[in-house]
């Protein structure tokens, strides 16, 4: 079993819980993964003590930028310390970095070995890829501690961020092992973290209304069927 590389995030590791390892699709919407995914850049980047938030609004509080190359391109995009004093909206700066985020996410991970792509064309025209597990993945391993973790009660900001994002986007029913009582306690987690209150929202904002019609449907499961 492949072990993560040192270093390994956590927009790296909801990538790999999100996807199916053999069908290569994500296991929820495709515009809600991406949001998730800049969500996770998020509490990646608060764990690290980068950034923190006030009222659901992004403040950088240590402008050195990060060693992962994608998270560092991401937290370019807000705006350093004493700067836009009031900070950014995290629902909206998560709406806007949702697609960059999940594409960027997805090709490093393509480039790493860590997941394969298999593009195919709607009737010729439109393209679709899918990306199921590469060479590389660790996928097993990032599940495997995910399951662990819930038993254990969630003990550290580590394990409670991924499982707040993971109920955010819709995602527990595939990934959580615990049933019902492991899927309510990620709920509750939803409104403490506000990287995953941030995708909730916009996950909510984007649901069908009575008439089924979706705000958006492009991303990551459109035109891009991942």
């Amino acid at each position: 079993m492949t072990t993560p590389p040192p270093g390994s995030t956590l927009p790296e590791e909801l990538l790999l819980l999100a996807l199916d390892p053999l069908r290569g699709k994500p296991y929820c919407r495709g515009r809600s993964l991406e949001y998730a995914m800049a969500g996770a850049a998020l509490a990646e980047l608060e764990l690290q003590g980068r950034i923190t938030a006030q009222r659901d609004r992004i403040q950088v509080v240590n402008p050195l930028e990060p060693p992962d190359p994608v998270l560092a391109a991401l937290m370019r995009s807000l705006p350093g310390p004493g700067k836009g004093r009031s900070g950014v909206p995290a629902e909206g700066w998560v709406r806007r970095a949702g697609q960059p985020a999940g594409g960027m996410y997805l090709e490093a991970a393509v480039q790493s070995g860590v997941l394969l792509r298999e593009t195919r064309r709607f009737l010729g025209l439109v393209p679709h890829h899918r990306h199921p597990a590469g060479p590389q993945s660790y996928a097993v391993h990032v599940r495997e501690r995910f399951a662990a973790a819930e038993p254990a009660g969630l003990p550290d900001h580590r394990s409670r961020a991924p499982a707040a994002l993971v109920s955010a986007a819709g995602l527990d029913p595939h990934v959580a092992g615990g049933g019902r009582p492991s899927r309510s306690a990620m709920r509750s987690l939803v409104q403490e973290r506000w990287p995953a209150h941030a995708v909730y929202r916009n996950v909510r904002r984007d649901a069908p209304d009575r008439s089924g019609r979706r705000a958006g449907q492009a991303g990551m499961s459109s035109g891009s069927d991942s």
